[in-house]
């Protein structure tokens, strides 16, 4: 990896020489920085790891070079489920995908020739020539399953997950209400959502519902594992 890591510098001063880009010093100061951490960061968390070092650019700076290296392809960005941008590392001739932890949010990159073999082939089938793609995998991270409680509020749970709904802590009149729905304690539930408007939509089945976060803090589900 360090030789990679030289092959870009050298690249790196070649390229904005012969593009004319100024403070040339600056953001190959930047760009040192960024080879030395193997995690997806923010451009907020580059700009500390520059203050670590002592060195001292604007932020505007910062963001102009990050997207300098990123239209040159020294770095890509990426922003899962909605979340800040994050930077990482391009390495011309590999790719790779993630898994995303939605809980902790931990990223894991991951590759496999088969699996880009099985796209090539899904793709020729259709006629289709592929260019590029990317796989983002969503779910749970081991150290997270293993910390995860077995009987939880719904309202804790994260699009995607299916659970099993053991109980519900609510009165008479909140019980009528949900068995009216067709909800019953058994059902196995996916989530669709479980952001935004304070909304709470889960399917049954067959069968979408929309459930308040107040109700959904009172139904107690256990994770499928």
């Amino acid at each position: 990896m360090k030789q990679i890591h030289e092959l870009e510098k050298q690249q790196f001063i070649s390229l904005f020489q012969n593009e004319g880009i100024d403070n040339i010093d600056d953001r190959f100061a930047i760009l040192d920085i960024f080879l030395k951490t193997e995690e997806h960061i923010t451009a907020d968390d580059l700009y500390r790891l520059l203050e670590e070092a002592g060195l001292t650019v604007g932020r505007d700076f910062l963001k102009e070079t990050l997207e300098l290296m990123c239209h040159y392809g020294f770095a890509q960005k990426n922003r899962f489920e909605n979340g800040a941008t994050l930077y990482e590392h391009r390495h011309l001739g590999d790719h790779h995908d993630h898994m995303i932890c939605t809980r902790c949010g931990k990223i894991i990159e991951f590759s496999n020739p088969e699996l880009e073999r099985l796209q090539e082939a899904i793709a020729a089938e259709r006629g289709f020539h592929m260019l590029q793609h990317r796989m983002d995998i969503y779910g749970i991270c081991d150290a997270c399953l293993k910390t995860r409680v077995s009987l939880m509020p719904m309202m804790l749970a994260k699009p995607g997950e299916k659970l099993v709904i053991r109980q519900w802590r609510c009165g008479d009149n909140l019980e009528a209400r949900l068995l009216s729905m067709g909800i019953r304690k058994g059902d196995t539930i996916e989530v669709i959502t479980s952001q935004g408007r304070g909304q709470f939509v889960i399917a049954v089945e067959n069968r979408r519902y929309i459930l308040g976060r107040g109700m959904a803090q009172k139904i107690m589900v256990e994770p499928i594992r």
